[in-house]
């Protein structure tokens, strides 16, 4: 079993990242500093470092002056986290997955269920904003009504 920085891989190996991300160094060579980072995710040093502290991230190397040093698999972390974010994932739930993925393989079932609650989460949410959509549809339809109206008096 080997930690890839994202998911504990074996068989049916699970990969948090998505296409690969433009301005990426070759995996062997992918030494980024907290700036570099911030540059390439948009994400502040701040939060880097916090979500380290809180255990979010795992591990960060250090170079041997004592800056930190991110991997390509650490990009692929942040950016599965930056997705969960985005779903409203409370931050003590993404902490609990994390502390899930250090842990193994033997884990995946509490992985399972709590991105599944997520999800379920999710396409709630989802189901509220269509209905909200619907809502700012019928009123634009009758603005664009009442606009149109309007103007054709004013021609007459």
């Amino acid at each position: 079993m080997t930690v890839t920085g994202t998911e504990t891989t074996g068989a049916g190996a699970d990969s948090c990242a998505g296409p690969p991300q433009g301005d990426r160094r070759p995996d062997g060579e992918d030494r980024y500093t907290i700036s570099e980072v911030v540059a390439l995710t948009g994400l502040t040093a701040h939060t880097l470092r916090w979500y380290e502290r809180i255990g979010l991230m795992p591990h960060i190397d250090r170079s041997h002056t004592g800056q930190r040093r991110y991997s390509n698999r650490d990009l692929d972390w942040l950016a599965l986290v930056g997705k969960l974010r985005l779903t409203g994932m409370p931050v003590a739930d993404m902490v609990r997955y994390a502390e899930l993925v250090r842990s193994g393989d033997h884990t995946y079932t509490e992985r399972f269920e709590l991105l599944e609650r997520t999800r379920e989460d999710v396409l709630s949410r989802i189901a509220e904003l269509q209905g909200t959509l619907a809502v700012l549809d019928r009123k634009i339809s009758f603005y664009a009504d009442a606009g149109r109206a309007l103007a054709s008096e004013r021609t007459r």
